[in-house]
């Protein structure tokens, strides 16, 4: 029970600092130079920009619409965290001062597009959502698996293309640039913070090199058997998983060894289990 309850309140907290992230984004760097780069934020832009709509208020609006939808589809438990989420995030837009932080437009929709990215995915992270257009994703990955990120980009495409009709061409232009950022952002912290490095390598000095990767780097490795496709001989080949800190040190060490070695290496988003 204290278990559960200590969750409930950490990811109360996540939720919280993930919205103000949001509207941080949005009242001191998207706001302030009318660019929407997307989302129900972006149509309040927009909508601010035509009409002097509260921003806060269409907000809320559109997240009460988008809380009915989630509930036929998402359920309850995701709803939940969904409705805390979208009636929270027009009040943090309502505290957060409307200042702008830099006078450059550019500057702006890439720090705007960074904080948005931050925070979107830390509510993915835990299956909530900011609400508004933040919830067609959430949709379509759980029916169809898409990416939410991409699916994020196709509807914010959208909201992005008012901006011509709202500020002109410059501002859909850094609008669309907004929204590449964010997408790029959200990839990389979905697919994991913590980045390493597998290396392959094929030698006829693997012995030497297997006391080299325990010596140097304390880190075991896996053997696999393998055969020459031209060849046709049956060797073996070292799979060794690294920090990033640590990789140009065993390629100089494996070179050191055998400047004829076969070595192949792949960036890793994530690894458990193991020495990780």
């Amino acid at each position: 029970m204290e278990k559960r309850t200590f969750n409930i309140i950490t990811q109360g907290i996540l939720i919280i600092v993930a919205l103000e992230i949001i509207a941080v984004s949005i009242n001191m760097f998207y706001a302030p130079h009318n660019v929407a780069a997307g989302g129900a934020t972006g149509l309040a832009i927009v909508l601010d920009d035509f009409f002097s709509w509260n921003r806060a208020l269409v907000v809320f609006i559109i997240n009460i619409g988008m809380l009915i939808l989630s509930y036929f589809t998402l359920g309850k438990q995701t709803t939940a965290r969904i409705t805390f989420g979208s009636l929270l995030l027009p009040v943090c837009m309502a505290i957060t001062p409307n200042i702008s932080l830099v006078h450059d437009r550019t500057l702006a929709v890439i720090v705007g597009g960074a904080l948005y990215a931050i925070g979107v995915a830390l509510l993915y992270q835990i299956d909530a959502s900011s609400g508004g257009t933040t919830v067609p994703p959430l949709i379509l990955k759980k029916f169809f698996n898409f990416k939410p990120a991409i699916s994020l980009l196709v509807i914010d495409g959208f909201v992005c293309f008012l901006n011509l009709f709202s500020s002109g061409i410059e501002a859909f232009i850094l609008a669309i640039f907004s929204s590449v950022i964010t997408v790029l952002v959200m990839n990389y912290i979905e697919t994991g913070l913590d980045r390493k490095k597998t290396i392959y390598v094929i030698s006829d000095k693997l012995e030497e090199m297997q006391q080299v990767v325990g010596d140097s780097l304390d880190r075991s490795y896996t053997a696999i058997d393998v055969r020459g496709g031209f060849s046709g001989n049956n060797q073996e080949m070292l799979m060794i998983v690294v920090e990033n800190s640590e990789y140009q040190n065993l390629i100089n060490n494996i070179r050191a060894l055998d400047r004829q070695a076969f070595i192949l290496v792949n960036n890793v988003a994530e690894v458990h289990g193991g020495d990780f």
